[in-house]
């Protein structure tokens, strides 16, 4: 070939091996490929041909060194590709020389290669102790990165440790919790696939199935994933798969189509422009390596003469298999290649150049070995380049250069990390419906890992999903959960399977998918949604209310009423009807009935400090001095029959002045009891929060149960012991049966009070306050009108019995 420095180029352009049983009698067949030639893997080779024809006409890179190549087929298959391995590693001469100046013509410098990682992975094994340099233009596989096991491996591809967490975040970034998977049953995929499944473990990404199969699998095998993908509930399918292996899934898809899929492709696939003809497949997004432009490489494909084509096996393969004839002699069924064929007008992968991705990494593994070897032989004096072609180099020199390379070709960098990685860039592509309806590789964006966190991954354009759809098509196992529910896991699902329960009695969740709902702060309860802590009401009985309005009109028309009898009387008080019921009492309890109505206004309202140890005080003294005037009534009549006996000085000893003592005696003790009450554990203002659940009751606390309960029980004693001595005067002729009348205003009030105390104690919140109030009412209404409304019908309406002829008559009858 006259070439100073071979270049050898493996690729799978062919799908299969010829696979033979051996009977182990025979030599076996030498090893032979199989199946249609991949037309875009022909395009590899041929960009490699054309970066060496560049490079070795450049006066910069390598000036004066020739390279030559030498390009094997590996059919994607792992015997072909040791085979081939061994090929490049034994040299070409074909007589081992013994002597010391042996020429090394013909020794492979590197290899451009392979296109798959498990061929790679095998060919590593045997390229590796020779230290001959492997640059794979398409090797994705992780594992490759690992330099104790493959040392003299470097790649111009990103690895897809990359492309997995692009792809996870992708898949995360459109909110799909509930995906499929299925992945080529190789290095490639299982572990491409392995580092995917890991990485949306970590986004909280749940598979509901994960197949893997080859393309040498039984159909079966194909159908019986075609099916399961037919059959699942995720709407989102991630394919991390060769496109040699997806055709024949699509293929078997297209048979019986499945319900709408989202298909998210690894690169291998989801660029490869074969493809595109699986209509059902449009809307797929995926990564893809970089588009790039490659100039004069059309060109240079498009030029294919017959010669050049006759010269070259693969090429009159590609050539017969695309215009359907036969170079030189032909069968009797097919035609001969006349010509006429123009591949100019050839729709193939071979001539589409408007995606150039993988091509352009071969075109960069080439100048990056042609760079290293430059590195090697070449010296930079002054602002020319010397390169001296008798200085013979070894790969093991070119392997230490290849780690330090760093240039730039076309505007595209190349350099490699410490594990013989590159830069990983990707295109988001996206297969979109053109206009006239075949689907075309549309890029709207990218995902670049050498920018910080949160800016590596962005959409820059509109995407179309599957069925052409423009709104983001759903996949979960189960709707999110609203706030105000919890998720609960459904037992032996995965962790996006859960059901929703709402939030139990007084606890929220304000987030989406909240696992736990929690309580509400003490003074706050949740909305009828449970997604909010609200405020709880505050309760008591106010004035803005029916029941505080109509307790508080009662109020103010007894305490009227009170003050209107006794205005009557004051009007009539010399009348005898007024004169004879011993009139200061009269309207000492007049004064106290109107103190007793107004106080019930002090248990409406917000409760105070002020309001709290006024109410139950204020009840306390004002109701004490009614009982003590109604005692002292009943009292007065006792006496004044015991007067009316033969030598009697009774009265003398329960006039007036004895009268007003006996009542400020008996409300002096309860002033007593108050002020300790006060003084020791006074009521207070309380939040009351165990009654309601749901509302505070704003309330008067006792402060010291036995206060009240003193206060209380010393009215009640007073109303008894008047009750027995009224009782025991309801007989005795006094004046206008006022004792009568006594004992059926006592009646009432302890009737009323005995049924207070079990309602008071039952009654929640508010009610309490009520119950207190219309106790006090009832109590002080039944004593206004038992004891002042007969003697007031008398003076206003029967004037004529308020006489002191009608008083004597009525004593004496």
């Amino acid at each position: 070939m006259g070439s100073d420095y071979v270049i050898g180029g493996v690729f799978s352009i062919h799908y299969y091996m010829h696979t033979v049983q051996h009977n182990y009698t025979t030599i076996p067949e030498p090893l032979r490929c199989m199946g249609s030639i991949d037309s875009r893997q022909l395009r590899f080779s041929r960009a490699m041909i054309f970066a060496i024809e560049e490079i070795n006409n450049s006066t910069e890179l390598l000036p004066g060194i020739k390279l030559g190549y030498q390009i094997y087929d590996s059919c994607a298959s792992v015997p072909v590709a040791v085979h081939v391995a061994f090929q490049i590693s034994n040299g070409q001469d074909p007589v081992f020389y013994t002597n010391e100046n042996c020429s090394q013509t013909g020794m492979v410098m590197a290899v451009v290669g392979e296109s798959g990682s498990t061929p790679s992975i095998s060919m590593l094994r045997i390229t590796g102790p020779f230290n001959i340099p492997q640059v794979s233009h398409f090797a994705t596989c992780a594992c490759l990165s690992d330099k104790q096991q493959y040392p003299n491996f470097f790649r111009t591809v990103p690895s897809d440790q990359f492309q997995a967490d692009a792809l996870a975040k992708l898949v995360k970034h459109f909110g799909w919790t509930w995906i499929g998977a299925v992945r080529s049953d190789s290095d490639y995929g299982n572990n491409g696939m392995a580092s995917f499944l890991d990485a949306a473990r970590k986004e909280g990404i749940c598979v509901e199935y994960s197949e893997s199969f080859y393309r040498t699998h039984p159909r079966s095998r194909i159908q019986r994933i075609a099916d399961v993908i037919r059959r699942s509930t995720a709407m989102v399918v991630v394919a991390f798969a060769a496109s040699g292996d997806m055709r024949l899934l699509l293929e078997e898809l297209s048979l019986k189509p499945s319900p709408p899929r989202q298909w998210i492709g690894s690169e291998d696939w989801v660029t490869d422009t074969d493809m595109l003809r699986f209509s059902f497949c449009a809307g797929a997004i995926g990564f893809g390596i970089e588009r790039s432009v490659i100039p004069g490489l059309r060109d240079f494909l498009l030029d294919l003469s017959p010669s050049k084509v006759a010269a070259s096996p693969v090429l009159t393969e590609f050539w017969e298999d695309s215009f359907n004839c036969r170079l030189g002699k032909s069968a009797a069924d097919e035609r001969v290649c006349d010509g006429t064929e123009d591949i100019k007008t050839l729709q193939s992968p071979y001539t589409d150049t408007s995606q150039l991705r993988i091509t352009n990494m071969v075109y960069k593994a080439v100048y990056a070995i042609a760079h290293a070897i430059h590195k090697a032989m070449c010296q930079e004096t002054n602002s020319t380049t010397q390169c001296d072609k008798f200085t013979r180099i070894e790969s093991k020199e070119v392997l230490t250069q290849l780690k330090k390379v760093n240039f730039s070709r076309n505007g595209y960098d190349v350099s490699f990390d410490a594990n013989g990685d590159p830069v990983a860039r990707y295109d988001l592509v996206n297969w979109q419906k053109s206009e006239s309806g075949s689907i075309e590789l549309v890029t709207v964006g990218y995902y670049d890992a050498s920018l910080p966190v949160g800016q590596k991954f962005r959409i820059n354009r509109n995407l179309t999903w599957v069925d052409s759809g423009t709104q983001v098509p759903v996949s979960v196992c189960t709707d999110s959960c609203l706030p105000g529910t919890r998720k609960v896991l459904q037992k032996g699902k995965p962790i996006c399977c859960y059901d929703c329960i709402l939030c139990p009695e007084g606890e929220i969740s304000n987030a989406t998918d909240s696992p736990d709902c929690f309580p509400c702060p003490k003074e706050f309860w949740p909305n009828a949604e449970r997604d909010t802590c609200l405020p709880k009401p505050v309760e008591f009985l106010s004035y803005n209310e029916v029941l505080g309005i109509i307790l508080a009109a009662f109020s103010i028309g007894g305490a009227c009423l009170a003050i209107i009898t006794a205005a009557v009387f004051y009007r009539h008080r010399t009348s005898p009807i007024v004169r004879a019921n011993n009139s200061e009492l009269s309207f000492l309890l007049l004064f106290s009935l109107t103190l007793c109505f107004l106080c019930s206004l002090t248990f409406i309202g917000a409760p105070s400090e002020w309001s709290c140890m006024l109410r139950h005080t204020a009840f306390g003294i004002t109701f004490v001095l009614c009982m003590s005037c109604v005692l002292g009534k009943t009292i007065v009549v006792l006496m004044a029959f015991r007067a009316t006996l033969p030598g009697s000085n009774v009265m003398k000893w329960f006039g007036p002045p004895q009268q007003r003592m006996t009542v400020v005696s008996f409300t002096f003790i309860q002033v007593l009891i108050c002020t300790i009450w006060l003084g020791l554990s006074p009521p207070f203002p309380m939040k009351n929060l165990t009654v309601y659940k749901e509302r505070i009751i704003l309330e008067c606390a006792l402060g010291s149960a036995i206060g009240f309960w003193a206060v209380l029980g010393y009215i009640g004693l007073l109303a008894v012991f008047c009750f027995v001595l009224a009782v025991l005067a309801r007989k005795l002729p006094d004046n206008f049966n006022e004792a009568k009348l006594i004992t059926f205003s006592m009646l009432i009030f302890c009737a009323v009070w005995i049924t207070f105390i079990p309602a008071y104690v039952s009654s929640p919140g508010k009610f309490t306050v009520a119950v207190e109030i219309f106790a006090i009412l009832a109590s002080s209404f039944g004593l206004i009108l038992c004891i002042f409304a007969p003697k007031c019908f008398i003076i206003l309406l029967k004037p004529e019995k308020n006489t002191k002829k009608h008083l004597m008559n009525k004593n004496q009858s």
